[in-house]
């Protein structure tokens, strides 16, 4: 028996270790996933642009939105259509559906990578550790972009990394650089974390500057490709959705809030004590001033900020060595406390977020007989359609048509006239109402449509006369939808 008891004593002895080892990756994963899967459901248009462009590159057209249209520049991420390829050859949502997983397991692996770091900062106490992962898994942007289906949760998942890699400046400047290429508003963010790293490394100036270097190369490949495939070094998106420096400085300070965990970072003294948490905030904040300057961004739930937000968690540990413990506890209850704020006061914002990939599967399966035969269809929102139908599409906001893109206006009031309606020989037309038609789908009530763009077409006579309301398509439960209009044969001595 006193054998036994040995025996189980030198087991117990050696589980304890590995327990122990395994809780705060545990904790990190559990802070990522469990608020990640919250939002499962949640997903963006755009998200279904880059499937299209993987999907035409799965099956061997190329980099193109149309089928048999040219080559565009329509995916502001460069490689991701490239990451998607491989599983792009099923039906749209089903591609869709394995981003968003890959997204998830990407995120969940961030979560545990930074949860494993945490494990390692003895200093830090336990409690202001565990308060960190709770403002983590209290912003609800960082959980809804994780399943989007976007390349958001890859481009968190390395930059995580990048500013883990504090003690090799030359790794987290390739980490950083490979976040530019998916996300270019990221380049200064990249080139300022890589040289504050190295700073913060106490290398000399030529390998600081070797650094920054490294970290815009891979953001300078795709401008280069960008440029020689399509004579422009910027993505085309800089053009078709060109931001106002206001609503930039509006995006960048709500994103600062909602995404709760920069509360956390508000410690000058303890940052300007510790360098390599110092390096981490200065280039977030240089991440903010470059929002500021692209204007922002019209999707929901801070998109553009998720990525940076892993990081300034690690920041806040680090700082806690340099911190005292009340002014740390204090940030730990006060983003706590803001998180749990914004989750009860956004619940329907929330909870509508989590149900947009069902509205759009629904929109998407009720278009598919509507659109069958169909060759040309235009629209402002290219995503849900590109999974609709495979006939080419008029991109009436530009994100994939240059010519549409250089028109004057912004993302939803590009001034697309009848006649150049007219050039691209649309047989069907879909008009987006948030608040349905009140008259009824044959008074094509022309006052329904809020965007410029669409209300612009819903007024000029010439549209009227070549297309008619033929369907009516709902988004949701709230009375959304979109009026399909189909072309009417051309009429005696018209020619369409």
């Amino acid at each position: 028996m006193d054998v036994l008891f040995g025996v189980m004593s030198r087991i117990g002895h050696g589980v304890r270790p590995l327990l122990a080892a395994a809780f705060w990756p545990a904790i990190g994963a559990m802070a990522a996933l469990v608020p990640a899967l919250a939002m499962h459901g949640f997903t963006v248009d755009d998200a279904l642009i880059a499937v299209r462009y993987a999907h035409h590159l799965a099956v061997g057209l190329g980099w193109r939105f149309n089928a048999h249209g040219p080559s565009t520049d329509g995916v502001t991420p460069l490689p991701w259509p490239l990451l998607l390829a491989p599983m792009a050859r099923a039906e749209p949502l089903v591609v869709l559906e394995r981003a968003q997983a890959l997204g998830l397991v990407a995120w969940t692996a961030t979560g545990a990578l930074l949860g494993r770091a945490a494990a390692s900062v003895s200093v830090a106490p336990a409690w202001a550790k565990l308060g960190a992962f709770a403002a983590l898994a209290l912003s609800v942007p960082v959980a809804a972009h994780a399943v989007s289906g976007m390349e958001t949760p890859v481009a968190t998942a390395l930059a995580t990394a990048a500013a883990l890699a504090g003690r090799r400046p030359r790794v987290a400047a390739v980490l950083a650089g490979l976040v530019a290429s998916l996300r270019p508003e990221t380049a200064p963010w990249a080139c300022v974390l890589a040289a504050g790293l190295a700073i913060a490394a106490r290398e000399s100036a030529w390998r600081v500057a070797l650094s920054s270097a490294t970290a815009l190369a891979p953001f300078t490949c795709c401008a280069i490709v960008r440029a020689l495939a399509w004579g422009h070094p910027a993505p085309l998106a800089l053009m078709a959705k060109p931001g106002e420096l206001r609503e930039g400085m509006a995006y960048a300070a709500v994103a600062s809030v909602v995404t709760v965990v920069p509360v956390l970072v508000l410690a000058p003294v303890a940052l300007l004590r510790t360098p390599v948490a110092l390096a981490i905030v200065v280039a977030a904040l240089s991440h903010v001033g470059a929002l500021v300057v692209v204007g922002g961004d019209w999707m929901p739930f801070a998109r553009l900020m998720v990525p940076v937000i892993p990081g300034l968690v690690w920041a806040a540990i680090l700082a806690c060595e340099r911190s005292r413990p009340a002014a740390t506890a204090a940030r730990a209850i006060a983003a706590s406390a803001l998180g749990v704020a914004l989750v009860v006061g956004s619940s329907g914002i929330v909870e509508d977020g989590r149900g947009v990939m069902a509205d759009r599967s629904a929109l998407i399966a009720s278009a598919l007989p509507l659109l069958k035969g169909a060759s040309r269809v235009a629209g402002l929102d290219i995503g849900w359609l590109g999974a609709a139908t495979e006939a080419d599409i008029v991109d009436l906001a530009g994100l994939t048509d240059p010519e549409i893109a250089a028109l004057p206006g912004g993302h939803t009031s590009k001034r697309v006239d009848a006649a150049i309606l007219r050039s691209r020989s649309p047989d069907a037309l879909l008009l987006y109402a948030p608040r349905g038609l009140p008259g009824g789908l044959s008074s094509w009530d022309r006052a329904a449509y809020p965007r410029v763009v669409e209300a612009r077409l819903a007024a000029d006579e010439s549209i009227a006369a070549r297309f008619e309301p033929s369907a009516w398509l709902p988004l949701g439960t709230r009375g959304a939808g979109y009026v399909l209009l189909r072309a009417a044969g051309p009429r005696s001595g018209e020619k369409m």
